[in-house]
């Protein structure tokens, strides 16, 4: 039995996460094929009992953070 808390996979960051127009359904992913009330990454784990396996940053790990916000560092 695992004793660890499961980890957050912040779907926000993912490059298959997307925003949906139906207001009772806004999280969208598209890997998994399903739109849902909550974070995609939770129902995942609801349904599975694990994290999600196919969360893909949209960002490179090598960038820094000034690209990532877009603002130049002084």
């Amino acid at each position: 039995m695992m004793s660890e808390k499961p980890s957050y996979i912040p779907c926000g960051i993912c490059l298959n996460y997307f925003v949906t127009f139906d207001a009772k359904r806004p999280h969208g992913c598209k890997k998994f094929g399903f739109k849902s009330i909550q974070s995609p990454s939770f129902a995942v784990f609801a349904a599975t009992g694990t994290n999600c396996a196919l969360f893909k940053s949209k960002f490179r790990p090598s960038d820094d953070a000034k690209v990532k916000t877009g603002r130049r560092m002084k």
